[in-house]
């Protein structure tokens, strides 16, 4: 089989060209030819396809392309081959004139100049016109360019082979014609002076240097390069070396990049920023790029996979070094160590390498000056180790990875920062299915998620995982998911000592003082998937702006990453190994600095909640631990948008108080939740917090503490509607406030239980409760409380039909809210005068107190209650003949039923709105 792109799209199958089918179709084997044998994406490919005006089905129209393309092919049709996420083409790249005019250009550059040039000649042999001819698009014109470039490089690099074997007036004629058609290319016109001056013709190629070099300056406003000068001034010297018959001695091209990884999928978005920083260079300007990841996150990989697919830009060679700035080796390389290791690859004797550091950089500079020379720096340290390896010369790129992300190096060199991070769960698998075969991945497709699961994107693991089942063909991999469950971050660890996760992981500490790493371990033990500098700074017992310091030393060692909203997260991985090596810390150490940050949230979560409600009765915290600051939202928003941003760790915060025996805190947290989750809506975490609470109280239940934890305990069972559990701990809250004679707890235990009673459709008993509660709390000279019972049995009164005293409850109730300035009790008031209007038979006034209520609640952001008073407003609406209203109330209730997940009332809504507006008949209660 042989495919060509360099001319028309050709595809020959045992000697027989086949027809491929319209120019889109030719377009994908293109596409996937030009990466063979690598997968290329589904995104990919309609990009390179369609561009930016895809057709509606492209993902289809694509597959319909893939399947005729096989058919096409028969009977070689496998070598197209579907992976997850994209398709690849199965055949040795030498089948394909692109990497076969590739490979035959990188050994011609590895080789004499007399075997260089056969090898070019064979090369350039390959191209039938223009590359991927009669295809169009945007990847199509791009792609052209590019394999003319490489095409270009070849003809140079042809010129210069027979140049150094002795060429000259032969090569004249070509060589105006390729001048003519690149005026620019200075590679060109110092191949075509040395060509004139060996034909005799100095003078001739004098005046072309005067020439271009005006043009240069007049249009350009630069002179020509250093190796175009240099010639220049080798011929008015009458330089013996450019003779033909002593021509220049073979030229050095170091090809020093280690081999690139056997495996490579993903990071087409990383890979396209790079092609993209590379093409779109400004001219004369050094070409840095920095990409900064955590140690095993792919950085070399990414980088070597990147440089074999653009070579052709790197035709003088190519210089790496292993910096070692994160290595079990020891200190960082210094950076003239390196210099030297550049300078004798490039072909400078020992003897002539310059003992100053200041003379061997400007030796290497002169050396790669005009040269398109690639450098790789791998594994830096700082810019400090960076800087003194940088070249000076415009046509040079330079590649440096490192952990740390390089700041100096952006700012002042204008490096491109391309941050590195874990692969996708599409990524990984395909990364695991590459390395472990297709068959086998394929028929345990479960376990093989969970392996990439469990490494959590991270290349390094993914390969150890990787090389730990391949070793073992016969085994299972759910075997290995569950030997990797049972051994953890060990489970990590490589054959040799310093190649496996936690190894690498802990090169990045070496660099770290000791109270940076500090801070690293015990921000692996704090609660929550992520954590805010004031909560950081209490776990570490620092001030916050010197935290601040701290944390961005880890987020620029990439140990750490912050998101957009301000907030610090570790990858799971280096988690694990954070909390491995917390337990090296002294014990009380660790204690301490969970105290202080659950102190913290504790008492910020506090102070959030008395925003949120200021008349609800206050609990007394323990003193927070020295030194820790609460934070103090300003006001209601600021509180709310608090409880959103820390939600998940105040979650997990009152499992790390169970799990250190703070039980005080552990309930105090549940209760400072409280107000948030009623008005979010947050009904089944406000149980587990509540049960969580409970359960170590369960064995002391006794005093006011227990009868609290016993009533909102209650509360929250019969909030989903688990009446035989509530009422059973509501009924233990009462008897407990009684006992200890505290009116206050036995009043909330009555309130809380009329409204149980009235959930499971008792509204006499739960009225009775609610007058008992009201007595009590008119006692204890509350006005906000007692407006609380007014409504409450207000509401009650009213479901038991007697609206005119329900009435006057209840604008008792209102007023004194108003008078208190208390938003949410107010809220709830005005719902109940809505409701009790309503069934007067008083729709406008029903309307009016339902809307205010409504206004009210969006303010307070209680999207729970907003689902309630909507499907109430519809009822009066529907019966002002307001269809549209209706409606629209009804259609908002019901999508907010649905994101509550409260499928029942969902469902009623939806019969309403299916009923609104049908002449005779009226929406359902």
């Amino acid at each position: 089989m042989e495919f060509r792109l360099l001319g028309a799209v050709v595809a020959v199958v045992d000697g027989t060209v086949v027809e491929l089918g319209p120019v889109r179709q030719q377009c994908v084997l293109a596409a996937l030819a030009v990466d063979a044998p690598g997968v290329v994406s589904v995104d990919r490919l309609v990009d390179r396809v369609w561009g930016d005006d895809p057709p509606l089905r492209a993902r289809k129209t694509l597959l319909n392309y893939l399947t005729r393309l096989r058919h096409a092919l028969a009977p070689a049709d496998a070598v197209i081959r579907r992976h997850p996420g994209g398709y690849s083409l199965r055949l040795d790249p030498a089948e394909i004139d692109v990497h076969r005019f590739r490979r035959l250009c990188a050994r011609a550059r590895q080789g004499g100049s007399r075997h260089a040039a056969a090898l070019l000649e064979e090369a350039l042999g390959l191209w039938h016109g223009d590359a991927v001819a009669g295809l169009t698009g945007d990847w199509v014109t791009a792609e052209r360019e590019r394999l003319h470039r490489e095409r270009l490089d070849a003809e140079h690099d042809l010129t210069e082979a027979l140049l150094a074997l002795g060429h000259g007036e032969d090569l004249v004629t070509g060589l105006a014609a390729r001048t003519a058609e690149h005026p620019w290319d200075e590679r060109a016109a110092a191949h075509y002076l040395l060509a004139l001056h060996r034909a005799g013709r100095t003078a001739d190629a004098l005046a072309y240097y005067r020439r271009l070099r005006e043009r240069l300056v007049a249009e350009l406003g630069t002179e020509p390069g250093a190796a175009l000068r240099d010639v220049h001034r080798r011929i008015l010297a009458a330089d013996p070396a450019l003779d033909a018959r002593s021509a220049a001695a073979p030229v050095v091209r170091p090809r020093q990049l280690p081999a690139a990884p056997a495996s490579f999928v993903g990071r087409d978005a990383e890979l396209g920023f790079l092609d993209a920083a590379l093409d779109n260079a400004k001219r004369g300007r050094v070409v840095v790029l920095a990409i900064a990841g955590a140690g095993g996150i792919g950085k070399t990989w990414l980088a070597l996979h990147w440089i074999r697919r653009r070579l052709d830009r790197f035709a003088d060679g190519q210089l790496f070094v292993d910096l070692r700035g994160f290595s079990p080796a020891g200190q960082p390389m210094d950076p003239a160590e390196a210099m030297r290791g550049f300078l004798g690859a490039l072909g400078v004797e020992p003897a002539r390498i310059p003992a100053a550091t200041q003379a061997q950089a400007a030796l290497f500079r002169s050396l790669v000056a005009g040269k398109r020379m690639l450098l790789v720096l791998d594994n830096a340290v700082d810019t400090a180790q960076v800087v003194p390896l940088l070249p000076g010369s415009g046509s040079c790129t330079v590649v440096v990875t490192s952990r740390t992300q390089l700041p100096g190096l952006i700012t002042g060199h204008g490096a491109q920062h391309l941050p590195l991070d874990v692969l996708s769960g599409d990524e990984a698998t395909a990364l695991l299915a590459d390395r472990l075969g297709h068959a086998r991945t394929r028929a345990e497709q479960a376990a093989v998620d969970r392996l990439a699961g469990f490494c959590g994107g991270f290349p390094l693991a993914l390969g150890i995982v990787a090389g730990r089942a391949a070793t073992r063909p016969h085994a299972s991999l759910a075997g290995l998911v569950s030997e990797l469950r049972e051994s953890g971050l060990r489970a990590l660890e490589g054959v040799e000592p310093t190649s496996g996760l936690p190894a690498v992981l802990s090169w990045s500490l070496h660099a770290l003082t000791e109270d940076q790493a500090t801070a690293f371990t015990l921000l692996g033990i704090a609660p929550g998937p992520d954590i805010g500098l004031p909560a950081a700074a209490a776990l570490v017992g620092r001030p916050p702006e010197a935290c601040r310091t701290t944390l961005r030393v880890l987020e620029q060692s990439s140990l750490i990453s912050q998101d957009a909203r301000g907030r610090y997260r570790m990858h799971d991985l280096t988690r694990r190994y954070a909390t491995d090596i917390a337990r090296e810390l002294p014990e009380g150490a660790r204690r301490e600095a969970l105290r202080r940050v659950l102190d913290f949230y504790c008492h910020t979560a506090f102070i959030a909640d008395r925003r949120l409600a200021p008349h609800r009765h206050p609990i007394e915290l323990e003193p927070a631990a020295a030194g820790v600051d609460p934070g103090r939202p300003h006001d209601d928003a600021a509180a709310m948008a608090w409880f959103e941003d820390e939600y998940a760790t105040l979650l997990a915060a009152q499992h790390t108080a169970v799990a250190q025996e703070r039980q005080t805190t552990a309930w105090q947290l549940a209760w400072a939740l409280t107000t948030f989750q009623h008005r979010a809506g947050r009904r089944e975490d406000h149980l587990a917090v509540w049960q969580l609470a409970a359960e170590p109280i369960a064995s002391r239940p006794g005093g006011a503490t227990g009868s609290l934890v016993q009533r909102l305990l209650g509360g929250a069972y019969a909030e989903l509607g688990r009446f035989e559990e509530a009422i059973r701990h509501l009924e233990r809250a009462l008897a407990l406030a009684a006992e200890h004679h505290d009116d206050i707890a036995h009043a909330y235990a009555h309130r809380v239980l009329a409204w149980t009673w009235a959930r499971q459709g008792d509204d006499k008993l739960a009225s009775t409760h609610a007058a008992d509660a009201l007595d009590l709390f008119r006692g204890l000279g509350r006005p906000v409380w007692e407006a609380e019972a007014l409504n409450a049995l207000g509401w009650y009164t009213a479901r038991l039909g007697d609206h005119d005293t329900a009435l006057t409850l209840c604008l008792a109730g209102l007023d004194l809210f108003r008078g208190n300035h208390d938003p949410s009790g107010e809220a709830a008031t005005l719902d109940s005068l809505g409701y009790i209007h309503d069934h007067l038979g008083h729709h406008r006034e029903a309307v009016e107190y339902y809307e205010q209520a409504v206004r009210v609640l969006r303010e307070l952001g209680y999207t729970y209650e907003i689902a309630n008073t909507l499907d109430n407003i519809g009822h009066p609406y529907a019966a002002l003949g307001d269809v549209e209203r209706a409606r629209a109330a009804w259609s908002e209730a019901h999508e907010l039923y649905r994101r509550q997940d409260r499928p029942d009332e969902a469902e009623q809504v939806r019969h309403r709105l299916d009923v609104l507006g049908n002449p005779g008949e009226s929406p359902p209660r």
